[in-house]
């Protein structure tokens, strides 16, 4: 069977096949196998009916690029995009969003979620997320009855588990299509200071050979000898041109940076020119003062030998940049995180791994299957390649051979639900549901059917809501929830996604008459701000503006409880200087905050304001926060699209 001129493989065609039969699809399948073709074709199947299509991303770079792509061969009148930044043509045929997006509108009823044929699910697996798993569970089952699901994903041990699950609680078939097979076949090796590029059994061995003063007996003290890290120049210098080009993976932004400093500066490859000259011509489209970054200053240095470097924590247009300029082949090594690995569709011959472990935000620990799997899936090109390299960088004193193998010989690691109820979840089910209802809705999710499969739907209630009755106590505790009824500010927090009664106790009472522009944008920055020990702030603005707020929020009995309002303070840091004026990188020279930080945190402050503005029906409130929007967009004006 040919589709788009394409020869498809078996797994392809049995979910074509699932797809005619008005089946749903779990795909679990290699990366770089061709699974978005499946995506393809419900899209060219449904492209003349009344029907519309969501197709669902787990990061918004890859929702952008979704968008570009789809509009480039579907043509922009047939395609939208709905992100916290971006709404474009929502009411296009296909409609491209983040998963958390689907899921908002899904539980709330939104119009925009009805008459949908298909919701295709980039990346399902990140239903594993310790964090942000439940949304893809939530997506699923406050989708409509009607609704068909793809879920495409990399290789996952018990797919078919979760195809059980949706069919179960949506009662219809779910076909699941596995694959194992790459087109490019995959070879596993290792960086040793000594041994070079090997194979994990020498290092073991390597380990195990005595050490001379053991050998000839003497066993007297002496100071511990520091075992060298392997270095990254030395692994690229071994790799040679032939096994380029190379995505180098650190877990580290700033380290990305500095690596690829550190081998521009050893004048390995020849010099040219063009790849400065084309990132130069993009970034000439940015403010001036974009030449001052540290970022963009290395690029320069590093560009001309085709070495760069990509991460979040870059200006979109350079980023973009890069991007381009490794699809046109004039990347050699490209020094990134682990956010490369996640959809975008750009495979190098090589890829190395600067550590098999990473640092998840509370500690450092092994990296599991899955994500070696999903960024290792990255080498090889098809139809240019015959084989693909990975090459992971192996620290002595932390080398453990059967964690090591564990890692990277297959990817074993299934999906486990996530689920957890949110406010959120709650509020809305209370508006839209009966008690009997509700109670049945909590027996739907992933979490049940593992833990008690088949007879999920007889789970005895008090297992099930504990945790919604604790929820439902603090709801009518604090007044959002009257009779089983949700009162006003229940209806609005019914409207927020994070932070529900936060801001349901801020901008659904009165305390809001207290606040201008200034207070309101400080006190989402504190609600969206994530701290980190290594972030800096130069000057703080502990004004009479602050001191007044910290009174109005320490007199309220839920909010005089909110940790994170202990961050107000640092946070005029980066709120004060925008709110009087000054623009983006007189911002940044305030903190070493990277810029993409920066814009990371305005956009989610935009994304705050927008759901205030969509919950409030409060023409006074309504009017500051345009005010507070149009500062924030001023900020960012020539920097980030919104």
């Amino acid at each position: 069977m040919k589709f788009n001129e394409f020869t498809l493989d078996p797994f392809q065609e049995e979910a074509i096949q699932a797809i005619e039969n008005n089946e749903s699809v779990v795909v679990s399948a290699p990366t770089g196998s061709g699974k978005t073709l499946i995506a393809d074709y419900i899209i060219h199947k449904h492209r003349n009916d009344n029907q519309r299509i969501i197709y669902t991303a787990p990061i918004k770079a890859l929702s952008n690029q979704k968008y570009k792509d789809f509009s480039k061969d579907y043509g922009e009148q047939m395609v939208g995009l709905m992100t916290g930044d971006f709404v474009i043509n929502p009411h296009a045929k296909v409609l491209i969003m983040t998963t958390e997006i689907y899921r908002n509108m899904a539980i709330s009823g939104d119009e925009e979620v009805k008459n949908i044929s298909y919701v295709i699910f980039d990346e399902i697996h990140y239903i594993n997320d310790i964090e942000r798993g439940y949304v893809w569970e939530e997506s699923v089952i406050y989708s409509s009855l009607n609704v068909r699901f793809l879920c495409l994903s990399a290789t996952i041990p018990n797919a078919e588990e979760f195809s059980r699950w949706i069919s179960a609680i949506k009662k219809h078939t779910v076909r699941t299509v596995t694959s194992t097979e790459r087109h490019v076949p995959l070879e596993h090796w290792f960086y040793d200071y000594e041994l070079g590029i090997t194979s994990a059994e020498k290092i073991k061995k390597a380990m195990e050979i005595p050490h001379y003063d053991q050998v000839m007996g003497k066993r007297k003290k002496r100071k511990w000898e520091r075992v060298p890290e392997p270095n990254h120049i030395e692994l690229i210098k071994s790799l040679g041109l032939e096994k380029l080009p190379c995505f180098f993976f650190t877990f580290s932004r700033r380290d990305c940076q500095n690596k690829a400093k550190e081998l521009a500066r050893q004048n390995f490859f020849p010099k040219e020119r063009p790849a400065l000259e084309f990132f130069l011509h993009k970034v000439h489209q940015a403010p001036s003062d974009v030449h001052k970054l540290t970022s963009v200053n290395i690029l320069k240095e590093t560009l001309t030998q085709g070495i760069a470097f990509h991460h979040a924590g870059l200006l979109p247009v350079v980023k973009e940049t890069i991007e381009e300029l490794f699809a046109q082949g004039l990347i050699r090594v490209l020094y990134t995180t682990e956010t490369f690995a996640v959809g975008i569709n750009m495979p190098a011959k090589t890829v190395c791994f600067n550590a098999l472990r990473k640092y998840d935000g509370l500690n450092f620990r092994p990296l599991n299957t899955k994500e070696y799997f999903q960024i290792a899936g990255r080498a090889g090109r098809r139809g240019i390649d015959d084989k693909g390299y990975v090459v992971s960088m192996i620290f002595r004193p932390t080398f453990n051979y059967h964690e090591v193998k564990r890692i990277t010989s297959k990817d074993i690691e299934p999906i486990r639900s996530q689920f957890r109820l949110s406010v959120n979840t709650v509020l809305n089910l209370i508006e839209q549901h009966s008690p009997e209802e509700i109670e049945k809705i909590l027996r739907l999710s992933f979490y049940s059917y593992q833990k008690f499969g088949e007879k999920f739907d007889k789970i005895p209630s008090t297992v099930l809501l504990s945790r919604y009755s604790s929820i439902v106590r603090k709801l009518k505790k604090f007044g959002y929830l009257e009779q089983q009824h949700l009162t006003p500010k229940g209806i609005f927090s019914s409207r927020i996604f994070a932070d529900e009664l936060t801001i349901g106790e801020i901008f659904a009472t009165s305390m809001v008459d207290q606040l201008n522009e200034y207070p309101i944008l400080l006190t989402l920055a504190v609600l969206v701000y994530e701290p980190r020990e290594t972030y800096k702030f130069k000057q703080k603005f502990p004004d009479d503006a602050l001191h007044k707020l910290k009174g109005i929020l320490h007199r309220n009995e839920y909010l005089s409880r909110e940790k994170k309002f202990l961050e107000l303070e640092t946070m005029t840091s980066i709120i004060h200087p925008m709110y009087h004026g000054k623009n983006f990188f007189q911002v940044l020279e305030n903190t070493n905050l990277l810029e993409g930080d920066l814009i990371r945190l305005y956009a989610q402050i935009l994304d705050r304001l927008g759901q205030i503005r969509k919950a409030s029906t409060n023409y006074k409130l309504l009017a500051k926060i345009a005010n507070c929007e149009g500062i924030i967009r001023k900020v960012l004006e020539g920097i980030y699209e919104i």
